[in-house]
């Protein structure tokens, strides 16, 4: 049996050096060879921000550091990216090379942290896990090394105010228009919410205030469950956990509903008639839309795609079913998980697809082998038109099998993206708006 991975649709664990190009002002440094930020850049296309992807700065581990070691060679890249680049935080990462070798990252950031400079060191060796897994442990080292020197730990907590925790930079395309829309949402039912990465996001200020927060927020299977335990653990801050993506009507109401009840124990004191009365419009304008819908549905409903088979992370796979099969009228088929879930969350991402239908058996698979998934597609034969929702590469799957296809994962060469989010209400009306095109113009 193979041991090779076809269409690994992850990084290793440097590629969180994403992590931190989504922090506005904060820069990575990666202590690792010359072709790791080359390798994540090309991976997820479009990712540079404020200073990553392929203009990272970089020590170019080579041969003589194998040797030598590499610190004075570190030391040299963070003094000189401190005087060409205006930052407010600098992320050192380490490659496979620098961790084999040995080298004391902490011993050289602790230096410059000594002298009042905001900087991070975080062993990110590629051998040592995914970047799901990593860009928690990212988060952690930010937190550890940052938010506790720089934030006020003794500051009165807000009990309205919430860190976020969801969609991973690049990782998720849709990472912007997420985070948007679930700050937004979480706003408008009268929370004030520290969003982190991003364009909306205050930068290192909220990172400052993480400790002031009342309780934290995942929206994720797994993914990102280390961060929120770790601050319960470090600032007694409980957490309220949405186990996948809330898309469209029902999920963003479920959602919403159970951060208010929860933000009610955590003696948020939220002005309820506001809250609802948000959630109200909000779900207005939605199945207004989904009531326009109807006419196009019924006219083209002989040639619609009836059946989906998802190839995506547990969040998306969990979230896209839910909403096609309750509000959309699509069938899930075989799905397929490939975000490597570690054994201990796979029960429960398990109950919860059975729980999408009390009337249909859903397959799902876990592996982090996608080729592995589109060659059991391939053996599988439905009745009507099937739509396939995954990365770049299903795209010829789909035209062999005779599909529609919507690229919604990385890698996604085949269509742009940039503050698209498939997350809430709006987000529930863009991925419908997303499948239908794909269909219309089948008929081009």
């Amino acid at each position: 049996m193979s041991s090779v991975i076809e269409q690994q649709r992850f990084t290793c664990a440097i590629g969180a050096m994403q992590t931190v190009v989504a922090i506005p002002r904060a820069v990575p440094i990666l202590h690792s060879g010359p072709g790791c930020g080359t390798m994540v850049a090309g991976f997820f296309e479009r990712s540079t921000g404020y200073a990553g992807g392929s203009t990272a700065p970089c020590t170019n581990f080579s041969e003589s550091e194998v040797v030598f070691g590499g610190e004075d060679r570190l030391r040299k890249i963070v003094a000189n990216t401190y005087k060409v680049l205006d930052t407010d935080l600098q992320v050192v990462l380490t490659g496979c090379t620098s961790d084999i070798v040995g080298d004391d990252i902490a011993n050289v950031t602790n230096d410059y942290a000594e002298q009042g400079k905001p900087i991070v060191h975080v062993e990110t060796g590629g051998f040592k896990s995914s970047n799901y897994i990593s860009h928690s442990n990212v988060i952690i080292a930010i937190i550890d090394q940052y938010t506790k020197r720089y934030g006020d730990l003794n500051k009165e907590k807000n009990p309205r105010l919430v860190n976020v925790f969801a969609s991973i930079p690049y990782q998720d395309p849709f990472w912007k228009g997420n985070l948007f829309e679930l700050k937004r949402i979480l706003e408008g039912i009268g929370l004030e919410v520290n969003i982190l990465f991003g364009p909306h996001s205050n930068g290192l200020t909220e990172w400052k205030a993480i400790p002031q927060a009342g309780f934290n927020i995942l929206v994720s299977p797994w993914y990102g469950k280390a961060v929120v335990e770790h601050l319960k653990e470090e600032f007694d801050q409980p957490f309220y956990q949405f186990p996948y993506l809330p898309i469209g009507g029902n999920e963003t109401n479920r959602f919403l509903e159970g951060v208010i009840q929860f933000a009610g124990e955590q003696g948020a004191e939220l002005d309820l008639i506001k809250a609802k009365s948000f959630i109200k419009r909000e779900n207005q304008a939605f199945y207004e839309e989904i009531d326009n819908l109807a006419t196009f549905l019924l006219e083209f409903r002989y040639g619609l795609p009836n059946f989906v088979h998802v190839i995506h992370d547990a969040g998306y796979v969990l979230g896209i079913n839910r909403f096609l099969l309750h509000e959309v009228g699509i069938v899930p088929k075989d799905q397929y998980i490939v975000d490597k879930v570690p054994e201990e969350y796979q029960d429960q991402i398990r109950r919860l697809l059975k729980a999408t239908s009390d009337k249909k058996e859903i397959s799902l698979t876990f592996s982090p082998d996608a080729g592995l998934a589109q060659n059991d597609i391939r053996t599988k034969h439905y009745k009507g038109r099937g739509l396939i929702i995954g990365s770049g590469w299903d795209k010829e799957l789909a035209r062999e099998k005779e599909y529609d296809f919507l690229p919604a994962a990385a890698p996604s060469p085949y269509r742009l993206v940039l503050t698209t989010g498939y997350a809430g209400y709006t987000g529930g009306l863009r991925l419908i708006e997303d499948i239908y095109d794909v269909v219309l113009a089948s008929y081009a």
